[in-house]
């Protein structure tokens, strides 16, 4: 079986999130989406198709000819009920949920340029609504239940073992540590309601607490006295300490130092400089708005909590106070005293005066100077991929 991730035009709710990621890159509970596809469904071959300035960084191979592919929404997350409606397909079926396309089988290759006009031989209609993300918000809300499914996706999935007798272990049978992960004295873990994971050579520093749900992903540390609480993914390699509630940080991130982030979502290689805070309410309890990323029309999300969304390799420096429903950009170095502006484009200085544009060989510099400690090269097909960025960024 092949499968192939398509795009509607509803990935673009995912901005700036996806403006260095295809949508099935995007990380919720412990894996991403494309890595629960995989080991749920186990195809034999898995291609894509995606913006053009990201194809160069994420290559597809090629579909294997005069066989059936299966295209599937980058939106969906997979579930055992809908992986079995989607290989009961046959070609020429297409699979919806009301008008949302959800998956297709086509034994020629699908020309994505007419989705928006294409008419199945066959439409069948799903009785239950499939777990679909809409909105980037969706991704915290989900998060949580992400968790638990994707431990049960782990066929390799850490077991307790024993730790310090000064750790503090509430409800172990709902604990995961893999072996090689570090668990210092004085941590505690609550899994009362819902699982604590800690992946491989995972770092728990002394006196932190960790509330689940929760995921520590391969190679993340919690800093001193960190507290974690439920629904929030430590990505791959990211080094987070302070207070964080229900978010998410992809690889590499860094927030080493104490400050307050909820609600929010932060993609790669991005810096928190000490006592960076996020404000997720609103002091009138109203509706949180933010900005549409394409259109720059406010719009209301119709929730009440949300924090900060903020693109690959943006940074901010100590003390900064980010507002409720803060968008920003790729690269974005944010140092101004006050509330910054809640939409911050791509590549820019948030110095509260002129706010100048960030210079394109300046920023290129810093991602390699990050990146170079821990191990990573900004390739020439990446280095193309954010110049593209930097290029259409309005003045």
């Amino acid at each position: 079986m092949q499968i192939c991730f398509f795009e509607d035009i509803k990935c673009k709710n995912f901005k700036p999130l996806t403006l260095t990621r295809p949508p099935w890159d995007l990380r919720i509970g412990i894996l991403t989406i494309y890595q629960k596809w995989e080991k749920m469904l186990r195809p034999e071959l898995i291609v894509w198709n995606t913006e053009e300035h990201l194809k160069d960084v994420f290559k597809t191979p090629d579909l294997i000819p005069s066989k059936p592919c299966w295209y599937i929404n980058s939106r969906v997350l997979p579930s055992k009920e809908l992986i079995q409606d989607i290989t009961n397909l046959n070609p020429g079926d297409a699979l919806f949920y009301e008008n949302e396309l959800i998956a297709l089988c086509s034994e020629d290759t699908f020309d994505f340029n007419l989705l928006d006009s294409f008419k199945p031989a066959k439409k069948i209609q799903l009785g239950n609504k499939p777990c679909l993300i809409e909105y980037v918000w969706d991704l915290l809300s989900l998060n949580a239940s992400q968790i638990e499914s994707d431990i049960e996706l782990l066929k390799d999935k850490p077991i307790h073992k024993e730790a310090d007798e000064t750790v503090i272990i509430k409800h172990p049978e709902n604990i995961y540590i893999h072996s090689s992960a570090k668990i210092e004295p004085g941590v505690i873990l609550i899994a009362e309601k819902g699982p604590v994971y800690i992946g491989e050579d995972a770092v728990i520093e002394a006196g932190a607490v960790l509330k689940g749900p929760v995921a520590i992903c391969k190679s993340a540390t919690v800093k001193l006295c960190g507290r974690i609480y439920d629904g929030s993914t430590i990505g791959p390699g990211c080094k987070i300490g302070g207070e964080v509630t229900n978010s998410i940080f992809h690889s590499f991130s860094n927030k080493a130092h104490d400050g307050y982030v909820g609600k929010s979502i932060f993609g790669q290689w991005c810096n928190l400089g000490a006592d960076t805070n996020t404000s997720n309410l609103k002091n009138n309890y109203g509706m949180v708005t933010i900005k549409d990323w394409e259109t720059k029309r406010s719009y209301d999300t119709g929730i009440q909590f949300f924090g900060t969304v903020m693109g690959d390799h943006s940074k901010t420096s100590i003390n900064t106070m980010l507002n409720t429903g803060t968008t920003c950009g790729v690269s974005a170095n944010i140092f101004q005293s006050g509330f910054p502006p809640r939409y911050i484009q791509s590549f820019t200085w948030i110095d509260g005066q002129r706010n100048p544009r960030f210079r394109f060989d300046k920023a290129l510099e810093a991602m390699k100077a990050m990146m170079a400690r821990r191990d990573k090269e900004v390739t020439p097909e990446y280095a193309k991929m954010v110049e593209y960025l930097f290029e259409i960024r309005e003045n």
